[in-house]
């Protein structure tokens, strides 16, 4: 639980407690506070050292905000708690860092409850205080001190967590609950990140890392910004950077991670970052298959249509497979040839003399292979979602599995559109 949500949830006390409680109890906090602290060191073995230096001042503090914020709510319940948890907060920061137990901490909230309830009780009597009111007021100071133990608790925790060895462990949880499918709620996540010292951005980019080379040595987190969420040491290394990657974070990334190709996905809002990831991930292996150009850094941004048409390779197949049907029996030479023609009549939409440059082959030879793609597919050249169809699954990278010699179609890299002129015979 986190200080804020300490604020959020802690109990108050009844309201119907009588404020003149606060009058006769206000006079005994000081000498409470003493008694507090003496029959903690009493009691611990790990508080008996002398309490005068800074760590004893926190000790003495925390115990005074404490039972004076408890007052101080029985006159006003609406009292502001802030500060007190605050002290409360870093009071268990302290205790992890000196290196005291969570059960050391614990029994000193459970000391501090026992001599207040101790001397309430006399209070009470010598006040004639109702057994009622006695009640309510031990049920209030009950709940009081678990509150600010809980208080405590988070700090102490987050404390912990901010060691060395501890802090990659949750940094890591956190990535893995940023990337969760469906998302995780952010609540869960702004609580991890409080307590591993992430700022949650509004927006992140992810990036998948691939060896350049057959082996790579194990690298620590540390070797990234401090901001960068990163899982090195697993089989698909990624990082999770705040907002978009410049130039600057990006010439930073590859100077710390020079044995990796980088993949990046698009920057998303940081529920829907799981996707980006997926996307970078699918961009890296079509690099691999050599449907995208293989860099040192690919930006799945630029390749959302290639994506796109490959992401179910056996849909694709199947899709290419009913297309390209006619084809079959022809030698894989022809086929690549007429393909080839094909796809360069979709990006130039007709035009000949387009073709020909793109080709390079005289126009009569473009003319002669158009006449042969209208023999073979007829009416489909004419009807606008054929050509959509074979316009996807020309510019797919998965091959024909029907076909006899189980080809690949060659790439053919797109080209600014001209104007529309449908007829094979284009001119």
């Amino acid at each position: 639980m986190s200080v804020e949500r300490g604020i959020e949830h802690a109990a108050q006390p009844p309201a119907a407690l009588p404020r003149k409680l606060a009058d006769i109890l206000r006079p005994e906090l000081g000498s409470l506070a003493n008694e507090i602290v003496d029959e903690i060191r009493a009691t611990i073995p790990a508080y008996a050292r002398p309490l005068d230096g800074p760590y004893g001042k926190s000790i003495r503090a925390g115990v005074e905000y404490a039972i004076t914020l408890f007052v101080a709510q029985i006159a006003d319940p609406t009292v502001s708690k802030e500060q007190s948890h605050e002290v409360h907060h870093r009071l268990g920061q302290n205790e992890m860092r000196e290196g005291r137990s969570l059960d050391t901490l614990q029994s000193a909230y459970r000391v501090g409850a026992r001599v207040s309830w101790r001397r309430i009780m006399r209070v009470g009597r010598r006040s004639g205080l109702s057994s009622a009111v006695m009640s309510q007021l031990a049920d209030a100071m009950l709940a009081f001190m678990d509150e600010l133990a809980s208080v405590a608790l988070d700090g102490y925790l987050e404390a912990k967590a901010r060691t060395a060895g501890a802090l990659d462990t949750w940094r890591r949880k956190l990535l893995h609950l940023v990337l969760e499918t469906p998302p995780a709620p952010s609540k869960a996540i702004a609580e991890l990140a409080q307590l591993t010292g992430w700022t949650v951005p509004e927006r992140a980019t992810p990036v998948v890392l691939h060896p350049i080379g057959e082996t790579v040595r194990p690298r620590r987190h540390n070797a990234v910004d401090s901001d960068v969420l990163a899982e090195l040491d697993c089989a698909e290394p990624r990082l999770l950077v705040p907002g978009e990657i410049s130039i600057a974070r990006l010439a930073t990334l590859q100077a710390a991670l020079p044995e990796y190709r980088l993949s990046i996905g698009p920057c998303r809002p940081l529920h829907s970052v799981a996707d980006s990831l997926r996307w970078a991930r699918e961009a890296l292996l079509l690099s691999e298959r050599g449907i995208i150009q293989a860099r040192r850094v690919i930006r799945a941004e630029d390749h959302l249509a290639t994506l796109l048409v490959n992401a179910d390779a056996a849909l694709t197949c199947q899709l290419r497979d009913r297309l390209f049907a006619p084809l079959a029996e022809m030698t894989g030479k022809q086929r690549e040839r007429l393909l080839e023609t094909l796809r360069a009549w979709l990006d130039s939409q007709g035009n000949v003399v387009d073709i020909a440059e793109r080709l390079q082959v005289h126009p009569q030879t473009v003319r002669y292979r158009m006449r042969q793609l209208q023999a073979t597919f007829g009416e489909h050249l004419r009807d606008p979602g054929a050509r959509f169809e074979m316009e996807l699954a020309l510019r797919a990278g998965v091959g024909l599995s029907a076909s006899p010699e189980g080809f690949t179609l060659p790439e053919v890299l797109p080209s600014p559109r001209k104007s529309p002129q449908w007829t094979p015979s284009g001119s």
